[in-house]
């Protein structure tokens, strides 16, 4: 899928100029033949680009294929919509995601500009609907590489409702480089900012490994 925006950050970055398009319906079909296939799949991942530029009735018939597949317990959705396309967030579209639950959407706040009256109420309906909201920052140089920057959005994150899930070090893509913060520095905010908030404001700081490791802990919870 495609992007509402292209984040300066991102970590495909290098496949801006493709033209995303969706799968064609064999490509789906395998896809959910796959996961039928294999019961110790237990959640799935929605993600992409971001699978909200997808139309209401696909996702509808999407995750109510996903649904049929019996061993598929929680289906988690990511999207940027909330920050930075409010508007898509419709009260059908939350009426649709609302019949699949258990369904986790997880999206990105990053500064806590980003924390406007529309966004406030997009994640408002989204969690009315019944579906927990988590958040996954990732740490940019210049951009939220301060402690009191960091402790306002995650003070407004938990006002708003939205759990503060990952904060993700900056991954290494070319391109980027003027975000990278060193982990050194990383820790110490965190450090501070576990003396000083509640365990509910507390994310966990995290590198995204490419190896099998994936999620590499860069500091005590």
């Amino acid at each position: 899928t495609e992007c509402f925006v292209f984040c300066r950050h991102c970590n495909r970055k290098r496949r801006w100029k493709e033209r995303m398009k969706i799968n064609p319906p064999e490509t789906i079909e395998a896809m959910l033949r796959y996961i039928a296939d294999r019961p110790k799949v237990r959640e799935v991942i929605i993600s992409g680009g971001d699978p909200l530029t997808l139309k209401d009735n696909f996702l509808d018939w999407f995750l109510g294929r996903l649904r049929m597949i019996h061993h598929v317990e929680v289906i988690r959705l990511g999207s940027r919509a909330p920050v930075v396309a409010p508007m898509r967030i419709t009260k059908r579209l939350t009426g649709i995601l609302k019949k699949y639950r258990p369904l986790w959407f997880n999206t990105q706040f990053n500064h806590p500009r980003e924390i406007t009256e529309a966004a406030k109420e997009a994640c408002d309906r989204i969690i009315s609907a019944g579906i927990p909201l988590s958040n996954q920052s990732v740490l940019l140089k210049g951009i939220n590489d301060d402690y009191e920057v960091m402790k306002e959005l995650l003070y407004g994150l938990q006002r708003m409702g939205v759990r503060p899930y990952y904060l993700f070090h900056c991954d290494a893509v070319a391109g980027t480089g003027h975000f990278w913060v060193d982990i050194e520095k990383g820790i110490t905010m965190m450090e501070a900012l576990r003396r000083d908030i509640s365990g509910l404001c507390l994310p966990r700081y995290v590198l995204d490994s490419p190896s099998p490791l994936g999620k590499i802990p860069l500091c005590v919870p």
